[in-house]
Protein backbone atom coordinates (compact mmCIF):
# COMPACT_ATOMS: atom_id res chain seq x y z
CA UNK A 1 0.00 0.00 0.00
CA UNK A 2 2.89 2.26 0.02
CA UNK A 3 3.16 2.12 -3.84
CA UNK A 4 0.40 2.56 -5.93
CA UNK A 5 -1.33 -0.26 -8.75
CA UNK A 6 -1.87 2.61 -10.89
CA UNK A 7 -0.16 5.38 -12.22
CA UNK A 8 -1.30 8.70 -10.66
CA UNK A 9 -0.63 12.04 -12.22
CA UNK A 10 3.35 13.55 -12.25
CA UNK A 11 2.37 16.62 -10.32
CA UNK A 12 0.16 14.23 -7.83
CA UNK A 13 2.98 11.95 -7.47
CA UNK A 14 5.65 14.77 -6.57
CA UNK A 15 3.16 16.01 -3.69
CA UNK A 16 2.65 12.92 -1.81
CA UNK A 17 6.47 12.28 -2.19
CA UNK A 18 6.89 15.70 -0.61
CA UNK A 19 4.62 15.17 1.83
CA UNK A 20 5.72 12.16 3.12
CA UNK A 21 9.36 13.85 3.33
CA UNK A 22 7.86 16.86 5.30
CA UNK A 23 5.98 14.41 7.89
CA UNK A 24 8.78 12.38 7.50
CA UNK A 25 6.52 9.10 7.35
CA UNK A 26 5.09 6.43 5.20
CA UNK A 27 2.04 7.35 3.05
CA UNK A 28 -0.43 4.52 2.52
CA UNK A 29 -2.46 4.23 -0.81
CA UNK A 30 -6.10 2.58 -0.94
CA UNK A 31 -9.20 3.06 -2.81
CA UNK A 32 -9.53 3.15 -6.81
CA UNK A 33 -6.08 4.37 -7.54
CA UNK A 34 -5.14 0.56 -6.27
CA UNK A 35 -8.26 -1.27 -8.13
CA UNK A 36 -9.12 -1.15 -12.11
CA UNK A 37 -11.70 1.15 -11.62
CA UNK A 38 -9.13 4.31 -11.07
CA UNK A 39 -10.01 7.03 -13.58
CA UNK A 40 -6.35 9.23 -13.28
CA UNK A 41 -8.12 12.59 -14.44
CA UNK A 42 -11.05 12.18 -11.90
CA UNK A 43 -11.00 9.47 -9.71
CA UNK A 44 -9.56 10.74 -6.01
CA UNK A 45 -6.45 9.44 -4.21
CA UNK A 46 -7.40 8.13 -1.10
CA UNK A 47 -4.22 7.84 1.36
CA UNK A 48 -3.61 7.27 5.20
CA UNK A 49 -1.42 8.42 7.77
CA UNK A 50 -0.30 7.05 10.86
CA UNK A 51 0.85 9.14 13.70
CA UNK A 52 1.42 9.41 17.46
CA UNK A 53 0.40 12.75 17.95
CA UNK A 54 -3.11 12.78 15.38
CA UNK A 55 -3.25 17.15 16.33
CA UNK A 56 0.16 17.60 15.65
CA UNK A 57 0.15 16.16 12.31
CA UNK A 58 -3.06 18.01 11.16
CA UNK A 59 -1.31 20.84 11.78
CA UNK A 60 2.17 20.26 9.76
CA UNK A 61 -0.29 19.40 7.12
CA UNK A 62 -2.27 22.24 7.14
CA UNK A 63 0.80 24.09 7.39
CA UNK A 64 1.90 22.05 4.53
CA UNK A 65 -0.69 22.89 2.29
CA UNK A 66 -0.68 26.77 2.97
CA UNK A 67 -3.64 27.36 0.75
CA UNK A 68 -7.26 27.40 0.96
CA UNK A 69 -8.30 24.02 -0.99
CA UNK A 70 -8.37 21.88 1.47
CA UNK A 71 -11.66 21.08 4.12
CA UNK A 72 -10.60 18.94 7.28
CA UNK A 73 -12.96 16.99 9.30
CA UNK A 74 -13.08 14.90 12.35
CA UNK A 75 -14.81 11.43 12.00
CA UNK A 76 -15.53 8.29 13.65
CA UNK A 77 -15.18 5.18 12.04
CA UNK A 78 -16.13 1.22 12.90
CA UNK A 79 -14.04 -0.97 11.28
CA UNK A 80 -15.85 -3.85 9.65
CA UNK A 81 -12.53 -6.86 10.07
CA UNK A 82 -11.77 -6.36 13.61
CA UNK A 83 -15.52 -4.77 14.76
CA UNK A 84 -13.23 -1.73 16.64
CA UNK A 85 -14.10 1.44 16.53
CA UNK A 86 -11.27 4.52 15.18
CA UNK A 87 -11.74 7.71 14.97
CA UNK A 88 -9.38 10.75 12.52
CA UNK A 89 -9.30 13.82 10.43
CA UNK A 90 -9.96 13.79 7.00
CA UNK A 91 -8.49 16.10 5.02
CA UNK A 92 -10.16 16.78 1.70
CA UNK A 93 -7.59 18.75 -0.65
CA UNK A 94 -7.90 19.76 -4.68
CA UNK A 95 -5.78 21.47 -6.99
CA UNK A 96 -4.75 19.91 -10.75
CA UNK A 97 -5.94 16.25 -8.50
CA UNK A 98 -8.13 15.44 -5.69
CA UNK A 99 -7.09 13.94 -2.53
CA UNK A 100 -8.45 12.66 0.65
CA UNK A 101 -5.75 12.15 3.45
CA UNK A 102 -7.00 10.32 6.38
CA UNK A 103 -4.82 11.00 9.44
CA UNK A 104 -5.60 7.88 12.40
CA UNK A 105 -3.08 7.06 15.30
CA UNK A 106 -0.62 4.36 14.83
CA UNK A 107 -2.12 2.62 17.46
CA UNK A 108 -4.96 1.87 14.87
CA UNK A 109 -2.84 1.05 11.57
CA UNK A 110 -3.05 -2.50 11.51
CA UNK A 111 -7.06 -2.51 11.78
CA UNK A 112 -7.24 -0.04 9.64
CA UNK A 113 -4.83 -1.18 6.41
CA UNK A 114 -6.22 -4.67 7.07
CA UNK A 115 -9.59 -2.88 6.58
CA UNK A 116 -8.52 -0.86 3.26
CA UNK A 117 -6.71 -4.00 1.93
CA UNK A 118 -10.42 -5.55 2.10
CA UNK A 119 -12.08 -3.16 -0.35
CA UNK A 120 -8.42 -3.29 -3.11
CA UNK A 121 -9.09 -7.04 -3.94
CA UNK A 122 -12.14 -7.10 -5.02
CA UNK A 123 -13.62 -9.68 -7.47
CA UNK A 124 -14.20 -8.61 -10.90
CA UNK A 125 -17.67 -8.19 -11.34
CA UNK A 126 -17.34 -5.60 -8.78
CA UNK A 127 -14.74 -3.75 -10.87
CA UNK A 128 -16.92 -4.10 -13.46
CA UNK A 129 -19.82 -2.69 -12.08
CA UNK A 130 -17.07 0.45 -10.78
CA UNK A 131 -16.54 1.21 -13.68
CA UNK A 132 -19.71 1.50 -15.37
CA UNK A 133 -21.04 3.82 -13.02
CA UNK A 134 -17.85 6.03 -13.32
CA UNK A 135 -18.34 6.05 -16.75
CA UNK A 136 -22.03 7.25 -16.67
CA UNK A 137 -20.97 9.51 -13.73
CA UNK A 138 -17.55 10.94 -14.95
CA UNK A 139 -17.36 10.28 -19.22
CA UNK A 140 -20.81 10.75 -19.93
CA UNK A 141 -22.50 12.92 -16.76
CA UNK A 142 -25.70 10.61 -17.03
CA UNK A 143 -25.79 9.85 -13.24
CA UNK A 144 -26.33 12.50 -10.76
CA UNK A 145 -23.60 12.96 -7.86
CA UNK A 146 -25.86 12.07 -5.68
CA UNK A 147 -26.74 8.62 -7.52
CA UNK A 148 -23.55 8.10 -7.93
CA UNK A 149 -22.57 8.20 -4.24
CA UNK A 150 -25.48 5.96 -3.20
CA UNK A 151 -24.65 3.43 -6.09
CA UNK A 152 -21.10 3.49 -5.13
CA UNK A 153 -22.14 2.57 -1.39
CA UNK A 154 -24.04 0.00 -2.41
CA UNK A 155 -21.25 -1.77 -4.05
CA UNK A 156 -18.63 -1.31 -1.89
CA UNK A 157 -20.33 -1.74 1.78
CA UNK A 158 -22.82 -3.85 1.12
CA UNK A 159 -21.60 -6.49 -2.29
CA UNK A 160 -17.72 -6.31 -0.71
CA UNK A 161 -18.83 -6.18 3.25
CA UNK A 162 -22.26 -7.93 3.39
CA UNK A 163 -23.24 -4.71 5.83
CA UNK A 164 -23.37 -0.41 5.16
CA UNK A 165 -20.13 1.15 6.69
CA UNK A 166 -20.67 2.55 10.10
CA UNK A 167 -19.12 6.40 9.51
CA UNK A 168 -19.61 9.57 10.95
CA UNK A 169 -17.91 12.97 10.06
CA UNK A 170 -18.19 16.26 12.18
CA UNK A 171 -17.79 18.94 10.83
CA UNK A 172 -14.83 21.36 11.91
Amino acid sequence: METTKNKMPNNASIFFNKLGNYLDTKIYYYGSIQRLDYFPKSSDIDVDIFTDNEKSTLLKIKNFLNDSNYKINKFVYKLHKSGILVHGYKIKYNDDFSTEISIYNEKYKDAVLLEHNSKIHVPFYISIMLIIIKVFYYNLSLLPKSYYFYLKKIIMDYLIEGQAAEFVTLEM
